[in-house]
């Protein structure tokens, strides 16, 4: 019997791309609000507590509110695609590869990662664990990411004003992705991070450097083949091939629910940048929700994603 699905925020980027990856599969049927009711708050009540499961494509504050309007009795079941309960008691991070399969599959309540900090968890929480990194660490984080990540505001913004060429922003700090990358990755201080927008729809690059020669860590071998043997057995996370002197990210850069780890190094192995090449649209967030509905629906992990 095919499972309903409620996606409240469906008009917005993301839920639009939930939408889309889920049209056409008989295992779910789309529940849906028309214009004069979408906001209606007793229609989005009454179809939240009806579902089988509902995804949350809000801002913060209305996905808590959301939240709040779910019956303690209900069935439903949530993924919040906002940063709301990333770091919340009675929530399981949405990131199967690092928290486990069997651990989304059986929650209640699903929080989906930030599509900056899935790059640098899947790049660092893997090699904490293994004591091949210091949790202690002052880390710092260099990331770009296509515009759609942004939403329907910034999105209008690139496409309206097409000099722009580089958008650097948390100039003060205090990114509300440092929350879930220090914990999930189970660091003792928040790392130094510095994101920016590039014109380009979709897309995104994080990157961790490292001075190893500093550092009380493993070498670049052991870095690499940890990061390996962590994600061996995942469909939607992978090594990448090694390039040949740059790393490209294209704007004709094709949807895609893959992300791929990279460990470059020097000669003398005294310093690496891990890196991770993911679309912000894709693991970085409708892609994950999927990933993790299909998890708690009993499905296969990769039904309806992109893995080129």
């Amino acid at each position: 019997m095919a499972a309903t699905v409620f996606i409240d925020g469906a008009v917005g980027t993301t839920g639009l791309e939930i939408a889309d990856r889920l049209a056409g599969r008989s295992e779910f049927i789309l529940v849906t609000l028309d214009e004069a009711r979408r906001k209606d708050t007793a229609a989005r009540r009454e179809a939240l507590n009806a579902a089988d499961f509902a995804i949350l494509c809000l801002p913060d504050d209305a996905a808590r509110e959301a939240v709040a309007l779910i019956d303690p009795a209900s069935k439903v079941r949530v993924i919040d695609a906002s940063s709301a309960h990333r770091v919340a008691e009675a929530w399981t991070f949405g990131f199967p590869e690092l928290v486990g399969r069997e651990t989304v599959a059986l929650a209640a309540r699903v929080s989906n990662p930030g599509c900056y900090s899935t790059g640098f968890i899947a790049l660092v929480a893997p090699l904490v664990r293994a004591g091949l990194l210091p949790a202690d660490w002052p880390y710092t984080c260099n990331a770009v990411s296509g515009y759609s990540g942004g939403g329907k505001s910034l999105i209008a913004r690139f496409e309206d004003d097409t000099d722009i060429a580089w958008r650097g922003y948390a100039l003060g700090m205090g990114h509300k992705h440092v929350p879930e990358m220090r914990e999930r990755s189970g660091l003792t201080r928040d790392p130094l991070f510095s994101p920016a927008v590039i014109p380009a729809y979709r897309g995104m690059v994080v990157e961790v450097p490292l001075p190893l020669s500093a550092m009380a860590a493993g070498t670049p071998d052991a870095l690499r083949q940890s990061l390996a043997d962590f994600f061996a057995d995942s469909p939607v996370v992978r090594m990448g091939a090694e390039p040949d002197g740059e790393l490209l990210l294209r704007q004709s850069r094709a949807p895609s629910d893959a992300m791929d780890l990279h460990v470059f190094a020097s000669a003398d192995g005294s310093q690496v940048r891990l890196v991770a090449v993911l679309d912000n649209l894709g693991k970085g967030a409708s892609g994950a929700a999927v990933q993790s509905l299909n998890l708690m629906a009993g499905l296969d992990e990769t039904a309806g994603l992109r893995l080129p």
